[in-house]
């Protein structure tokens, strides 16, 4: 292997990211049209440093790839059944940022119950003074939590919600060692919560794994959290739900085909929107960047990453 093996940037990278890539690799940023750079170039590349995913087409076209570090937790934009097959190795960058998107979820909770959003309205708009104290909201104290997807993060939101008095219950593909009750059932643990926590992985096995059935369970009086991805609720059977009273509140971090919300989730006062902040704060990303490069330098040094993702662990050993 070459001294600087040759690396392939895609998306943006932060100053640190870039200065630490650039100490280990020579590094590439792949271009917006790229058919006829990967036919001249695609062998040179044995590494993938990406914030942005992983189109199939780009993976395709690097013979000699051996290693994607990929931003983020999650990694649905990046074909790892393809990669394990082929050899190679994806990395991702868990555990730095659960406490970060647990803090999000708490947020979300917190602000559609106490109504926040359409209270700081009432407050800045002057109606206070104008009309009396806001109507009251509902606490979030001994609620029922019901968590969708208990890895990593999902244990970090079960452990916040304790602060609340609050009885978890979870839905996950399978039951874990956890003091938490195991829901088999998708529906009954939605028709049993009062808030619905969803932060399972994206792609085709959870598409719409939130569909209208779950949120009828949900009920008029119940809340969605969504800090997972947009694919994971039917965003058509959402709008519908909060706007005829079948659900009563959401709070959303992501969506289906961000950046775009639909415009009837903007005009609801019982949606609290953000625009995909689960992580965003500097100290988080900064750790997030400090784990791509390091996957990509512990690879380096003995073909082996930090945080392979499950498909490919069997290639680290």
């Amino acid at each position: 292997m070459p001294e600087r093996p040759e690396l392939l940037q895609i998306g943006g990278v932060s100053d640190r990211m870039a200065e630490r890539l650039a100490a280990s690799f020579t590094v590439t940023r792949l271009p917006d049209a790229y058919e006829g750079f990967l036919a001249e170039r695609g062998a040179d590349f044995v590494a993938i440093a990406t914030t942005h995913g992983v189109p199939d087409d780009v993976q395709a076209g690097l013979p000699n790839l051996k290693v994607i570090s990929s931003f983020g937790v999650g990694y649905d934009s990046i074909n790892a059944d393809a990669a394990a097959e082929h050899g190679v190795i994806v990395a991702h960058t868990p555990d730095v940022l659960n406490d970060e998107v647990a803090d999000t979820a708490i947020m979300l909770w917190l602000a559609v119950s106490k109504e926040l959003v359409p209270a700081e309205r009432w407050a800045r708009s002057g109606t206070w003074e104008a009309q009396g104290n806001y109507p009251l909201a509902r606490s979030v104290r001994g609620r029922t939590v019901g968590i969708l997807g208990l890895g990593r993060i999902g244990q970090t939101i079960a452990k916040m919600a304790g602060m609340f008095d609050a009885k978890v219950i979870y839905h996950a593909r399978t039951k874990k060692d956890v003091p938490y009750r195991y829901c088999p059932d998708l529906v009954e643990m939605a028709r049993e919560a009062d808030v619905l926590i969803v932060i399972t992985p994206g792609g085709p096995e959870t598409r719409h794994l939130v569909n209208a059935e779950v949120l009828r369970a949900l009920g008029p009086e119940g809340i969605l959290i969504n800090i997972a991805r947009g694919s994971v609720v039917d965003e058509a059977a959402l709008v519908e739900a909060l706007g005829d009273g079948t659900l009563g509140a959401a709070g959303l971090d992501v969506f289906e085909e961000e950046p775009k919300i639909p415009e009837a989730l903007k005009s609801m006062d019982n949606v609290v929107l953000v625009p995909h902040i689960g992580s965003a704060t500097k100290e988080t990303r900064a750790a997030m960047g400090d784990l791509v490069c390091d996957n990509l330098d512990r690879w380096l040094v003995d073909g082996r990453v930090i945080a392979p993702v499950p498909e490919c662990r069997h290639l680290n050993e």
